[in-house]
């Protein structure tokens, strides 16, 4: 009898273990800021065991990181339209000597580049063989480089090489070298997020940008480090380095791209950014980086972490850069559903007066404000410039940042269910393997209720941004980071000095949505009349 007693109890239990009990309702209620009745709990009890398995029956289905979530954040507020028109994007030469030694072209900027390439001065050849060499001889110092892409390059190099021999000039970017954040896809090679449990991953797509940039002839050399699946910049081979001081990191996520640009290492880079990942490294490493407007750079082909928030965006040496980049990868592909075709227009000098430009006035008060950040404000004022002071719209921001963290847990959902996190190498409270896990624990209503209220946060800054074009702000300014990256509002972040550790600072241009051309061109006339973009790390500069 006993023995009868005992397996019946064990199949109790088991039959329990994939069950929920009142006491765990009670107990959810504490998450939810609820309390229901004895009787509520009764009623309950049945339909949610219920749909835990319809949970596991959905979890028997292969839903890969590329097969995009179907609902699509649009930024827009309600009445409002997309911009329409014709692009206008004028560009100016910039002649540029050969110098003595080809490495002496590691720190050029794109339009520099690109006029010693148009004029046969140098050979996109020569240049791929050199940054190829840097990244073979500092790569490793620097952490920043998991796959150099030699083969593949050299034969891109020597087609474009052959091609303009031909006359067949594709473009501005025909021939320079760059390096991808490795989070977009190129077949033959692997795209390793970062992180242990996908170190190995060889994925059978071309990302559209990776597309876009082939297609305008620039040669792919690497790919760079990323902070383990976007977070960082701590990967499964170490902690990239900032070449600034090599003792600290790179920040993140997009490390690679930030340190390997700033060092010299590539002509330009691609990076990511849902919330300040490229702002950071930018900031950090002293390089120029351009966050897109929501919805203007496909993200087809590359990692998902949020798909309402993720971003693809150039990270360079000059602005200008930045602008030849962002009209090459920009436009839509029948792939991303969430983009919107907008024109790039991007105004010359003479237009600049016409903008409207304002600063967040309390941001630049003696007591929140760098030394840099003053100067850069007194720059601004000095080219003419009429600068308005505006005050960011009251708004609970923080307490949606639960939406990044619900979506990045829905996108690596296979990762903590098979416990393959755990071979990640971040393993604190603030890591995604603890992230993931905390984030079953948002319930689905408050996940959609904070998306509501992020409407009320867009029509507000919408608001906001009728009464200015673009606006000025130190780069970690209170929630503006967020704010903006919800949003979707575009950003352009220059250097503007240094601190006391001797790291780089940087200053951030906020512009309206799928305006990208005039905070292109607001931060362009900033960096004209500044050298901070000219400066670059003692250890990797060449002295021909």
């Amino acid at each position: 009898m006993k023995k009868i007693l005992f397996a019946t109890a064990l199949i109790w239990l088991g039959c329990e273990k994939n069950t929920v009990s009142k006491s765990n309702l009670a107990s959810a209620e504490k998450i939810m800021g609820l309390e229901f009745t004895r009787s509520e709990r009764d009623s309950l009890l049945d339909g949610v065991n219920n749909r835990i398995s319809q949970f596991e029956e959905l979890r028997s289905l292969a839903l890969p990181n590329n097969v995009a979530f179907p609902l699509y954040y649009n930024p827009l507020p309600a009445g409002m339209n997309p911009p329409v028109g014709k692009d206008k994007f004028d560009f100016n030469d910039t002649p540029t000597e050969r110098p003595e030694i080809i490495e002496a072209c590691a720190f050029m900027s794109v339009p520099q580049l690109a006029y010693l390439i148009r004029t046969k001065r140098v050979t996109s050849e020569e240049l791929t063989r050199m940054y190829i060499d840097r990244l073979k001889k500092y790569g490793p110092e620097l952490e920043c480089v998991i796959t150099i892409t030699e083969e593949l390059a050299i034969k891109q190099a020597r087609k474009a090489d052959l091609e303009i021999a031909r006359g067949k000039y594709r473009g501005l970017l025909h021939g320079i070298p760059w390096g991808a954040k490795d989070l977009l896809a190129v077949p033959g090679y692997k795209t390793t997020l970062g992180a242990i449990p996908f170190k190995d991953q060889v994925l059978d797509e071309k990302a559209t940008v990776v597309e876009k940039l082939e297609e305008a002839g620039a040669v792919l050399i690497a790919k760079l480090t990323l902070g383990a699946l976007a977070w960082g910049d701590v990967w499964f081979g170490g902690k990239t380095r900032n070449p600034w001081n090599t003792e600290q990191g790179a920040s993140g996520s997009s490390a690679g791209p930030g340190s390997a640009t700033a060092a010299g290492l590539v002509g330009f880079s691609i990076g990511s950014e849902t919330w300040g990942s490229i702002v950071s490294p930018a900031t950090v490493n002293g390089v120029t980086g351009l966050r897109p407007s929501f919805g203007v750079v496909s993200r087809a082909g590359a990692m998902a972490l949020s798909w309402s928030m993720d971003k693809l965006g150039p990270m360079t040496r000059s602005v200008e850069g930045a602008a030849i980049i962002f009209e090459t990868i920009r436009g839509t592909d029948q792939k991303d559903r969430t983009l919107v075709d907008v024109p790039f227009q991007y105004p010359s000098k003479k237009q600049l007066k016409h903008l409207r430009i304002g600063y967040v006035a309390s941001a630049f008060e003696d007591s929140v404000a760098s030394e840099n950040d003053k100067a850069s404000l007194k720059i601004l004022k000095s080219l003419g410039l009429e600068l308005v002071p505006i005050e960011l719209p009251e708004f609970p921001v923080e307490a949606l940042s639960f939406i990044l963290t619900a979506e990045a847990a829905a996108a690596f959902d296979e990762l903590t269910r098979t416990n393959k996190d755990d071979e990640m190498v971040r393993q604190v409270k603030n890591a995604w393997p603890n992230v993931f896990r905390d984030a079953r624990y948002i319930p689905a209503v408050e996940y959609i209720n904070a998306n509501r209220a992020r409407l009320l946060l867009n029509q507000k800054m919408a608001k906001l941004m009728e009464t200015v074009d673009v606006y000025v702000i130190p780069s970690f300014y209170g929630d503006n980071l967020l704010r903006t990256n919800l949003t979707g509002h575009p950003c352009v972040v220059v250097p503007n000095g240094f601190n006391e550790k001797g790291t780089p600072t940087s200053i951030s241009f906020i512009g309206d949505l799928y305006e990208d051309g005039n905070v292109l061109a607001v931060a362009k006339a900033y960096q004209e009349v500044t050298d901070w973009h000219k400066q670059y790390p003692p250890k990797f500069k060449v002295n021909p």
